[in-house]
């Protein structure tokens, strides 16, 4: 199967590039959280990392279109918990909520704050949870590691239909499907500390009733990659560009979407840090072409 061929060699290109950084990763790095503690890395036993990050995306334009479209906003809110395990920070154990709030019909974008679940533009509500691990496959390569995470969906109804209220076919919520996801994680600091380069490719397999869902029996493959610049230990810099595909497995529903953007990091104490992202969707196939705005506080103790 294409799908597969095309999963096992981006895999073997990920674990190729992290045996080949064994020999020069033998010293843990000094620095701030934001620095020494990408998601390659895993905390100790006893540790705990809590993440809180909140993504609104929203959107004016799509490639089902031309032109403007009626606004639609879609706000995740996402919290990860994880505590270390064993003695050697090689395995994590944790769990993920996702809860949403999405709006539509040209309503404003920060209507998604307002929860108000109003009849035919608005839906909101915890929608998945996922118990998660992650750990580091090669003992000598601390800097790549895997997180594998189920996530069970919470959601009754995908869509819900209020053709005759607006001009869209529905107020989508959440996916209602089974999601089996693996990320990987890469990183590599360059002498000097002060430029840091993160790979991650991010694999969903989408599995459920297809009339449940438009993504049951897909895969999706999301390769990363986030260039940082610290002008200190405790501050941060960064670029990033992602690629998403949606690879048919039986729903004959493909599609693919390019994003660039910016952020910044700062560590507000040393066990709190701060996070904002920004995202453009500058092409895609079969998807919309919005704006992300994402901010996140992480807290390691």
């Amino acid at each position: 199967m294409k799908s597969t061929r095309l999963f096992l060699v981006l895999l073997a290109l990920i674990t190729g590039l992290a045996t080949t950084a064994q020999e020069i990763m033998n010293d843990e790095p000094k620095g701030s959280v934001i620095q020494t503690l990408t998601p390659s890395k895993l905390i100790g036993k006893g540790q705990y990392d809590i993440k809180w990050f909140n993504n609104l995306y929203t959107q004016t334009r799509s490639t089902f279109s031309n032109g403007r479209e009626d606004r639609q906003t879609f706000f995740t809110s996402t919290i990860e918990a994880y505590t270390g395990i064993g003695n050697d920070k090689r395995w994590n154990v944790g769990l993920i909520l996702e809860a949403r709030s999405n709006v539509v019909a040209d309503r404003s974008a920060l209507d998604v704050f307002s929860f108000d679940g109003e009849y035919g533009t608005a839906r909101s509500g915890l929608t998945s949870i996922a118990p998660s691990v992650k750990f580091v496959p090669f003992s000598r390569v601390n800097n790549f590691s895997i997180q594998s995470s189920l996530f069970i969906p919470l959601v009754d109804n995908e869509s819900e239909d209020f053709a005759p209220i607006n001009n869209n076919n529905g107020v989508f919520l959440d996916q209602n499907g089974f999601t089996w996801q693996n990320r990987f994680f890469y990183d590599y600091t360059f002498d000097g500390d002060k430029w840091q380069i993160f790979g991650e490719l991010n694999s969903e397999f989408n599995f459920g009733d297809e009339d449940k869902s438009f993504a049951n029996n897909s895969l999706n493959l999301t390769p990363g990659v986030f260039l940082s610049y610290f002008p200190s230990s405790k501050f941060t810099v960064l670029a990033l560009a992602q690629h998403s595909q949606r690879i048919d497995l039986g729903n004959n529903f493909t599609q693919d979407f390019t994003a660039i953007g910016t952020g910044v990091k700062y560590q507000l104490t040393d066990e709190l840090n701060i996070e904002s992202l920004y995202t453009n969707f500058i092409r895609g196939n079969d998807t919309g072409l919005g704006q992300t705005f994402n901010i996140g506080l992480r807290f390691v103790k």
